[in-house]
């Protein structure tokens, strides 16, 4: 029987070679959402030079550059070293890259100061996944992470209907996040001052000439109660706290 890690890394060999297109990221609007989500990661950690910061499931680096900006000593891991190697050839200085499992991170007690990455948590085990987190951030450490919201439209349908799975391109054991079940989750593994907030509108299809109208729109949205709540993605923030 063929194991979740094995389909991952099957998965990765078979996108390697146009990973970004398939998630999305290299349309016009998919390179503004690059943008705004990587401005949460910087924005929400405040992360600088003097910061040690382990980012998981980097895949091609499209994050690692936006993060690297910031000066900040990086290791890059992800289960696909097919991945990997394109992000490598993006020759970011400040960042090692490494083939790692989430699941069992090669990386000793509080080793980090930030520990981010996109879209990466709904391929995991997460509750696994993230108590390696827990145990590999130092006291205080930060995490940011952005993930689909599940009570999306469309990726409810996309998470749940296996044929339009694999049509669109994910994973077979990919899902999505009901941002209270995260919450609960991350209080009980340790994790304090934990905020999940829904956001993004703005769909990687939308033609160029309406990119700023849907996103100045999307925008509005975000900041009704009830609409929000069916954003197209969520951020992720916690600290680590003290386990009793």
């Amino acid at each position: 029987m063929v194991s979740r890690i094995e389909r991952e890394l099957q998965h990765g060999a078979k996108i390697s070679e146009h990973a970004e297109d398939i998630w999305n990221w290299s349309s016009p609007a998919g390179k503004l959402r690059v943008k705004r989500r990587a401005g949460y990661f910087l924005d929400l950690t405040h992360v600088n030079s003097h910061h040690s910061v382990l980012e998981i499931g980097c895949g091609t680096g499209i994050f690692t550059e936006n993060i690297a900006v910031s000066g900040a000593k990086i290791i890059a891991v992800d289960l696909s070293d097919t991945l990997l190697q394109v992000a490598r050839q993006k020759n970011i200085n400040n960042c090692i890259f490494e083939q790692a499992d989430a699941h069992k991170l090669p990386y000793n007690n509080n080793s980090f100061d930030i520990i981010l990455g996109s879209s990466v948590l709904h391929h995991l085990d997460m509750e696994i996944a993230l108590n390696e987190i827990f145990r590999t951030l130092k006291p205080l450490g930060k995490i940011v992470f952005a993930e689909p919201n599940m009570l999306n439209p469309q990726i409810l349908i996309q998470k749940n209907i296996p044929f339009v799975k694999a049509w669109l391109g994910d994973s077979p054991d990919e899902t999505a996040i009901v941002r209270w079940r995260l919450a609960k989750t991350l209080k009980e593994i340790g994790f304090i001052n934990i905020k999940i907030f829904p956001y993004d509108f703005l769909h990687p299809a939308t033609p160029g000439s309406l990119i700023h109208i849907v996103n100045d729109i999307g925008r509005i949205i975000e900041k009704i109660p009830i609409f929000k709540e069916i954003a197209g993605s969520l951020i992720i923030y916690a600290q680590k706290g003290t386990k009793s």
